[in-house]
C-alpha cells in the first residue's frame, strides 16, 4: 500500500504544524446528524477531534478512530478544553483503518469523512463500516467529488481516488452482505472554496446518507 496510508506519513503531517484542521465540524455530520437521537458513534479517521466533540457535546457516545498517535493526542487535549463530560463521553483508539474491523451492528452513526482511497481499499473499507452500523443506525461518508479535477482549487490527480454517491451505493449497499438500507441522502453538494489566486469556486462533495433497515436475508429457496 502507497507510504501515504502509514502512520509515518500522518505523524509527520500533524506534527509539522499545530493545527492542521480548522477545529470546526464537517458541515455534512452537522447538516445529516444534528436530528438524529444521540447513541452510539464511530468517528473514522477522527484528525483532531473535532467532529468527535461536536457529537459527543450533544450526547453522544463516540469512538475516535485514527492511524495517527499525533492525531489523537492532540484531539483528547482539545476534547479536555471541553470539559470532562464531554471528554468521558469519547474513547480514541489508534488504528489503522485500513486492516482495522470496528464490529457488525455496533453503532447507531458510523461517520467517515474525506476518505480518498483506491477502490479496492475504498470499498473493502465502506463494506466494513456499512456492517457496523446497527439496525436503525446511519451510516454518512462525504468525500471530494470527482468534478472538482476540473477546477482551479488543488486537488490530487489521481482520479481514482474520487468517487460519486451513486458509485458507493452501487459498490457497497446495493451489493454483498451488508443489509438493507434507505438512501437518505446521494447528493454532489455545491460549495464555495478559494483556489491559491484567491478566486472564488465552486467545488461539490460527495454525500451519502443512509439508514440501515434491516439485516441482510438469503432469498428464500423452495424445500423439497
Amino acid at each position: 500500500m502507497d507510504e501515504q496510508f502509514g502512520q509515518a506519513f500522518w505523524d509527520e503531517r500533524y506534527a509539522s504544524r499545530d493545527k492542521l484542521w480548522s477545529g470546526k465540524p464537517n458541515p455534512h455530520l452537522v447538516s445529516q446528524a444534528e436530528s438524529l437521537t444521540p447513541g452510539s458513534a464511530l468517528d473514522v479517521g477522527s484528525g483532531e477531534g473535532a467532529d468527535a466533540i461536536w457529537l459527543a457535546e450533544r450526547g453522544w457516545r463516540v469512538t475516535g478512530v485514527d492511524i495517527s498517535q499525533v492525531a489523537l493526542e492532540r484531539a483528547a487535549e482539545h476534547a479536555a478544553t471541553f470539559g470532562a463530560e464531554v471528554a468521558g463521553r469519547i474513547s480514541w483508539l489508534h488504528e489503522d483503518i485500513l486492516g482495522w474491523d470496528p464490529g457488525a451492528e455496533r453503532y447507531d452513526l458510523v461517520s467517515a469523512q474525506y476518505m480518498h482511497l483506491p477502490k479496492p481499499a475504498r470499498t473493502d473499507l465502506f463494506s466494513r463500516l456499512a456492517r457496523s452500523v446497527a439496525v436503525g443506525g446511519t451510516l454518512l461518508i462525504a468525500a471530494h467529488h470527482p468534478s472538482d479535477l476540473e477546477t482551479t482549487v488543488p486537488r490530487p490527480p489521481m482520479p481514482e481516488r474520487f468517487y460519486t454517491a451513486d458509485e458507493i451505493v452501487a459498490e457497497v449497499l446495493n451489493h454483498g452482505n451488508h443489509g438493507e438500507w434507505q438512501i437518505v441522502a446521494s447528493a454532489a453538494e455545491p460549495r464555495p472554496a478559494t483556489d491559491p489566486a484567491g478566486h472564488t469556486v465552486t467545488v461539490h462533495d460527495t454525500v451519502i446518507a443512509a439508514r440501515r433497515l434491516g439485516r441482510w436475508r438469503a432469498a428464500a429457496t423452495d424445500q423439497d
